[in-house]
Parts: structure tokens; C-alpha cells; sequence
């Protein structure tokens, strides 16, 4: 589990010839363990906290510390270390490779860990069973559900065992059922293991499932 504070962050991004305030001195803390939802309009700020969390982008100013480790003192590699090691991201469409199998899309994460046949073997097992579709590790993406698809991606973002998983606007665009599914989904992952988890997200639903939530509008904290 992780413990993120952000403390008097700015985030300027350069479009053309124009400076985009996307963050203006914001500062929050999102707790050890919680299930964290950013909510706000689109553009207020919500995508760039992930990336800010994430090590993704670092800040124009400020200071971005998980479990008290500094990211903004960290160069690109050090931050890839970091990534690789403590975050998962879903991303939005739930994005597998269609030319890999479940299994291969799944342990795409694995490359980077050293980890020994048994043992990818041995993750694998688990995290398919615990998504149910271990009947189907030897399927292409085109030959699996929706659904099946959904719960997969979270598979491989869970894959290293992260204490953060991160998601942007990962039920926005859901048919009610389709959202039960997902958010039933986050919500085994954050119980079964104990995973911080930061979604942002307009989706109004997914408030009855956070632990926490932080609302964000043009790129401050609203009180």
C-alpha cells in the first residue's frame, strides 16, 4: 500500500504558442490503501494527477512524494524503475495486443521482472483464476468478450503486484452492466490485495465504491 501526497504542485503544458495551466497549485493526499476517486469535469485537471502519480510527467513545480520517496527528485530511469515496480495502469478502451494470446498479453509485465518459468507460470494461474478465464489463456482478443477483455487488462496492469492501480475514465463509456462488471472488478482487486487505487473519472456511479474522493476543477482541490 502507498501513501501519495502532492504538495503545492503547478503543471504547465506549452500548446503552440500558448502556456495551458492543467494544475495551479494544487495539494492533496490520497491515503494508504484507499479506493480514490478523482472526479470533475473533463480538462480539470483529473489525467494529469495519474500522470503526476504515475511518474509519467513531473511537475512544472512542486512535489510529488509516494511513501515518502521523491519523484520529482528522480531522473527517467530511476522513474521507469519506480513505474515498473509500484504502479499499474488500465487504460481506457482496456487495450490488448490483438496479435498475443490472453496469456502473452498478460505477462507482457513479466519481461521486465526476471522472473523464472515456474513462477510467471505460477502468476499467471492465479491471476486468471481469480478473473475467471482460465479456460481461455490460449485465446486471441478477437475470440474473447467484452468483458473477458476487461477483466484481462487488469490482469496485466495487477501483474507485478503494484500497490498502485491506476485508471482514467475506465467505466465513462459503459452500459450499466457493463459498469457493474468493471467497478465489481476494481473492488476485488482493492480487497483481495490491498491495492491503492486511483481512478479519474466524470462517471458519477463509480462514487459509491470510493473510500475517498477528491473533487477536481480547473486544476484545483474543490472544498
Amino acid at each position: 500500500m502507498s501513501k501519495i501526497n502532492l504538495t503545492n504542485i503547478s503543471k504547465q503544458y506549452k500548446l503552440k504558442r500558448k502556456v495551458v495551466d492543467a494544475l495551479n497549485d494544487i495539494s492533496l493526499e490520497i491515503n494508504s490503501g484507499s479506493f480514490t476517486v478523482l472526479t470533475g469535469p473533463s480538462g480539470s485537471g483529473k489525467s494529469t494527477i495519474l500522470q503526476l502519480v504515475s511518474g509519467i510527467e513531473q511537475p512544472t513545480s512542486g512535489q510529488v512524494t509516494v511513501d515518502d520517496q521523491d519523484l520529482t527528485k528522480l531522473n527517467a530511469q530511476k522513474l521507469a524503475i519506480f513505474r515498473r515496480k509500484n504502479v499499474g495502469i488500465v487504460f481506457q478502451q482496456f487495450y490488448l495486443d490483438s496479435t498475443l494470446t490472453l496469456r502473452q498479453n498478460m505477462e507482457l509485465p513479466a519481461m521486465f521482472l526476471g522472473l523464472s518459468v515456474e513462477e510467471r507460470e505460477q502468476r499467471t494461474k492465479e491471476l486468471a483464476t481469480l478473473m475467471g478465464l482460465a479456460d481461455h489463456l490460449d485465446h486471441l482478443p478477437s475470440e474473447l468478450s467484452g468483458g473477458q477483455i476487461q477483466r484481462a487488462a487488469v490482469a496485466r496492469a495487477i501483474y507485478n503486484k503494484p500497490s498502485i492501480l491506476i485508471a482514467d475514465e475506465p467505466t465513462s463509456n459503459l452500459d450499466q452492466d457493463n459498469f457493474l462488471a468493471v467497478a465489481k472488478l476494481f473492488q476485488q482487486v482493492h480487497k483481495t490485495y490491498g491495492t491503492t487505487i486511483i481512478i479519474a473519472t466524470h462517471d458519477p456511479r463509480i462514487l459509491e465504491y470510493a473510500s475517498q474522493t477528491i473533487k477536481i476543477r480547473d486544476g484545483r482541490v474543490e472544498l
